[in-house]
Protein backbone atom coordinates (compact mmCIF):
# COMPACT_ATOMS: atom_id res chain seq x y z
CA UNK A 1 0.00 0.00 0.00
CA UNK A 2 1.07 3.69 -0.79
CA UNK A 3 0.67 6.61 0.97
CA UNK A 4 -1.81 8.76 -1.18
CA UNK A 5 -2.77 12.46 -0.13
CA UNK A 6 -5.90 14.02 -0.99
CA UNK A 7 -5.53 15.54 -4.09
CA UNK A 8 -8.86 18.45 -4.18
CA UNK A 9 -10.00 21.16 -2.26
CA UNK A 10 -12.90 21.38 -0.47
CA UNK A 11 -16.30 22.35 -2.36
CA UNK A 12 -18.38 25.26 -0.26
CA UNK A 13 -18.70 29.20 0.16
CA UNK A 14 -19.72 31.20 2.80
CA UNK A 15 -23.78 30.46 2.34
CA UNK A 16 -23.04 26.67 3.06
CA UNK A 17 -25.32 25.26 5.68
CA UNK A 18 -24.56 21.24 5.63
CA UNK A 19 -21.59 19.85 5.35
CA UNK A 20 -21.09 16.17 3.53
CA UNK A 21 -18.31 14.36 3.96
CA UNK A 22 -17.45 11.14 2.23
CA UNK A 23 -14.06 9.02 3.50
CA UNK A 24 -11.12 9.46 0.91
CA UNK A 25 -11.66 9.48 -2.98
CA UNK A 26 -11.84 6.49 -5.32
CA UNK A 27 -8.99 6.11 -7.41
CA UNK A 28 -11.55 7.77 -10.66
CA UNK A 29 -12.37 10.77 -7.89
CA UNK A 30 -8.24 11.68 -7.62
CA UNK A 31 -7.97 11.16 -11.59
CA UNK A 32 -10.71 14.02 -12.03
CA UNK A 33 -10.04 15.56 -8.88
CA UNK A 34 -13.34 15.98 -7.77
CA UNK A 35 -15.91 14.52 -5.98
CA UNK A 36 -17.64 11.01 -6.48
CA UNK A 37 -16.07 10.39 -9.95
CA UNK A 38 -17.01 6.88 -10.58
CA UNK A 39 -20.02 6.70 -12.53
CA UNK A 40 -21.86 3.95 -10.70
CA UNK A 41 -21.92 5.84 -7.38
CA UNK A 42 -24.99 7.44 -6.81
CA UNK A 43 -24.18 10.28 -5.33
CA UNK A 44 -24.90 12.85 -7.88
CA UNK A 45 -28.52 11.00 -8.74
CA UNK A 46 -29.21 11.01 -4.73
CA UNK A 47 -28.63 14.64 -4.72
CA UNK A 48 -30.55 15.63 -8.10
CA UNK A 49 -33.24 13.58 -7.08
CA UNK A 50 -33.36 15.22 -3.89
CA UNK A 51 -33.89 18.61 -5.06
CA UNK A 52 -35.69 18.08 -8.46
CA UNK A 53 -32.82 19.11 -10.76
CA UNK A 54 -31.17 17.67 -13.88
CA UNK A 55 -28.27 15.19 -13.23
CA UNK A 56 -25.15 16.92 -13.53
CA UNK A 57 -23.09 16.01 -15.99
CA UNK A 58 -19.52 18.13 -16.10
CA UNK A 59 -17.69 19.43 -12.62
CA UNK A 60 -19.24 23.18 -13.17
CA UNK A 61 -22.76 21.60 -13.17
CA UNK A 62 -22.13 19.39 -10.25
CA UNK A 63 -20.48 22.46 -7.98
CA UNK A 64 -23.31 24.69 -9.01
CA UNK A 65 -25.57 21.90 -7.90
CA UNK A 66 -24.33 21.62 -4.81
CA UNK A 67 -23.34 25.45 -3.96
CA UNK A 68 -26.93 26.29 -5.07
CA UNK A 69 -28.60 24.32 -2.29
CA UNK A 70 -26.12 25.33 0.70
CA UNK A 71 -24.36 22.30 0.57
CA UNK A 72 -20.28 21.77 0.76
CA UNK A 73 -18.51 18.57 -0.05
CA UNK A 74 -15.03 17.10 1.34
CA UNK A 75 -13.85 14.22 3.17
CA UNK A 76 -13.19 12.87 6.31
CA UNK A 77 -9.30 12.11 5.35
CA UNK A 78 -6.65 14.13 4.37
CA UNK A 79 -3.99 11.01 3.48
CA UNK A 80 -4.02 7.64 4.28
CA UNK A 81 -2.67 3.91 2.64
CA UNK A 82 -4.92 2.71 0.55
CA UNK A 83 -5.93 -0.09 -1.50
CA UNK A 84 -7.28 1.06 -5.09
CA UNK A 85 -11.14 2.53 -3.99
CA UNK A 86 -11.53 0.58 -0.73
CA UNK A 87 -12.74 2.06 2.13
CA UNK A 88 -12.33 -1.17 4.21
CA UNK A 89 -8.42 -0.97 3.28
CA UNK A 90 -7.88 2.43 4.92
CA UNK A 91 -4.89 2.57 7.45
CA UNK A 92 -2.85 5.02 8.86
CA UNK A 93 -5.22 8.17 8.16
CA UNK A 94 -4.73 11.37 8.81
CA UNK A 95 -8.11 13.83 9.40
CA UNK A 96 -8.95 16.71 7.06
CA UNK A 97 -8.68 19.49 9.15
CA UNK A 98 -12.62 20.60 8.34
CA UNK A 99 -12.38 24.09 10.47
CA UNK A 100 -11.56 25.84 7.56
CA UNK A 101 -15.36 24.89 6.19
CA UNK A 102 -16.65 25.72 9.77
CA UNK A 103 -15.21 29.09 9.85
CA UNK A 104 -15.78 30.48 6.75
CA UNK A 105 -19.30 28.91 6.29
CA UNK A 106 -22.68 28.91 7.98
CA UNK A 107 -22.66 24.69 8.55
CA UNK A 108 -25.15 23.64 11.08
CA UNK A 109 -25.11 20.17 10.05
CA UNK A 110 -22.64 17.29 9.14
CA UNK A 111 -23.46 14.24 7.16
CA UNK A 112 -21.51 11.46 6.53
CA UNK A 113 -21.89 9.20 3.19
CA UNK A 114 -21.78 5.67 4.95
CA UNK A 115 -20.37 3.97 7.98
CA UNK A 116 -16.55 4.67 6.87
CA UNK A 117 -16.76 8.50 6.55
CA UNK A 118 -18.73 8.39 10.08
CA UNK A 119 -15.98 6.00 11.95
CA UNK A 120 -13.65 8.15 10.37
CA UNK A 121 -14.89 11.36 11.53
CA UNK A 122 -15.70 9.79 14.96
CA UNK A 123 -12.22 8.77 15.32
CA UNK A 124 -10.45 11.64 13.68
CA UNK A 125 -12.67 14.95 13.43
CA UNK A 126 -15.42 14.71 16.30
CA UNK A 127 -13.49 16.03 19.43
CA UNK A 128 -12.26 18.86 17.45
CA UNK A 129 -15.17 20.29 16.43
CA UNK A 130 -17.43 19.21 18.99
CA UNK A 131 -19.97 18.74 16.32
CA UNK A 132 -21.77 15.21 16.08
CA UNK A 133 -22.35 13.94 12.39
CA UNK A 134 -25.15 12.11 11.27
CA UNK A 135 -24.89 9.06 9.22
CA UNK A 136 -26.56 8.38 5.98
CA UNK A 137 -26.27 5.17 3.96
CA UNK A 138 -23.76 5.15 1.73
CA UNK A 139 -23.89 5.84 -2.11
CA UNK A 140 -21.31 3.97 -2.91
CA UNK A 141 -22.21 0.83 -5.81
CA UNK A 142 -20.69 -1.52 -2.79
CA UNK A 143 -23.91 -0.46 -0.70
CA UNK A 144 -25.82 -2.45 -3.09
CA UNK A 145 -28.74 -2.99 -0.35
CA UNK A 146 -30.15 0.10 -1.06
CA UNK A 147 -32.15 1.05 -4.31
CA UNK A 148 -31.81 4.95 -5.72
CA UNK A 149 -35.24 5.27 -4.56
CA UNK A 150 -33.96 4.43 -0.84
CA UNK A 151 -31.22 6.37 -0.63
CA UNK A 152 -33.37 9.47 -2.01
CA UNK A 153 -35.59 8.78 0.59
CA UNK A 154 -32.68 8.58 3.10
CA UNK A 155 -30.80 11.44 2.36
CA UNK A 156 -33.75 13.68 1.70
CA UNK A 157 -33.13 14.61 5.49
CA UNK A 158 -30.84 17.07 4.05
CA UNK A 159 -33.56 19.23 2.56
CA UNK A 160 -34.91 20.07 6.19
CA UNK A 161 -31.19 20.44 7.60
Amino acid sequence: MTRIQHPFEPLYDENSKILILGSFPSVKSREQHFFYGHPQNRFWKVIAGIFNEKLPMTIPDKKHLILSHHLALWDSIASCEINGSSDASIRNAKANDISVILNNSRIETIICNGKKSYELYRKYIELQTGRCAICLPSTSPANAAWTLDKLIESWSVIKTS
